[in-house]
């Protein structure tokens, strides 16, 4: 792969993540212009947005971790949520995918990627080893812990002002918006 390569890859894929976080119904965005030339496939795309979540998630738990030393769970929660905010269009992408896949390849990926990511949770939050049995259930319980959170935080969330209601940005650049209007 060329560099030019690379970085137009780079580019459908932070556009295909724009797209997702405007919408944030779960839908692939395989409208995005340059995606059905820069993905082979449906599952090529999905695994580029899995790899994002992963890439994500992993720095915001090493960033966590230096933080909550003392509290591990914590520490995993609260990165899992931070990744989702910060990522809201991927993770409901990744949702939809794992609940409905679009093809048996991408239901089969998406099975596998989220025993591994529920066994590096366990992992990271000391409940388990990852070739331990247990990883997965208790990957799984932390999880339901973040999204229970997050849904908290949502529900909790001041109402942004008519005039930046519709208006598309990260979860910082929305919350700057509510902070100035008040």
């Amino acid at each position: 792969m060329t560099w030019s390569t690379v970085h137009r890859r780079g580019e459908i894929l932070r556009a295909v993540a724009a797209t997702a976080d405007a919408r944030l119904d779960g839908r692939l965005p395989t409208d995005v212009p340059g995606v059905a030339d820069t993905f082979r496939d449906e599952l090529d795309l999905v695994a580029a947005l899995q790899l994002r979540w992963h890439t994500r998630l992993t720095g915001a738990i090493d960033r966590a971790l230096l933080h909550q030393p003392t509290d591990l769970d914590g520490a995993i929660v609260g990165a899992w949520v931070a990744t989702a905010e910060e990522l809201p269009g991927i993770r409901a992408i990744l949702d939809v995918q794992a609940e409905r896949p679009a093809t048996p390849e991408i239901g089969t990926a998406m099975a596998r990627a989220e025993a591994k990511e529920y066994e590096m949770l366990a992992a990271m939050a000391g409940r388990s080893s990852y070739s331990d049995h247990r990883a997965v259930l208790a990957g799984r319980a932390l999880v339901e812990r973040a999204r229970a959170e997050a849904e908290s935080r949502r529900a909790a969330a001041p109402t942004l002002p008519a005039a930046h209601a519709g208006s598309a940005g990260s979860f910082l650049e929305r919350l700057r918006a509510a902070v100035s209007a008040a």
